[in-house]
């Protein structure tokens, strides 16, 4: 296998539920499904990386209290409900 640049594609193949492909085939068309799916793994992969950040902290300091996680997503998210803020998006 050839080593990869930045930048550069690699076609894979990945298995999926059934379901799950007629819906991504009717939000993007056969079209968008790569960027769609790309985005969704980016996305994944830093959730992964946040998790690994959170459970290094507590392993290190112990469990995150309400307080600081609270602190943390006003800090991300402003003043504001994060939840509130993924539905005016859409």
């Amino acid at each position: 296998m050839k080593p990869t640049r930045a930048g550069t594609t690699e076609n894979i193949s990945v298995s999926m539920p059934a379901d799950l492909i007629s819906e991504l085939r009717s939000r993007t068309g056969r079209r968008g499904m790569s960027g769609y799916i790309t985005e969704a793994v980016r996305h994944q992969l830093a959730m992964d990386g946040l998790a690994e950040i959170v459970a290094s902290h507590e392993e290190e300091h112990g469990a995150l209290t309400e307080q600081e996680i609270e602190a943390a997503r006003r800090e991300l998210f402003g003043e504001g409900n994060p939840q509130d803020a993924g539905r005016d998006a859409a």
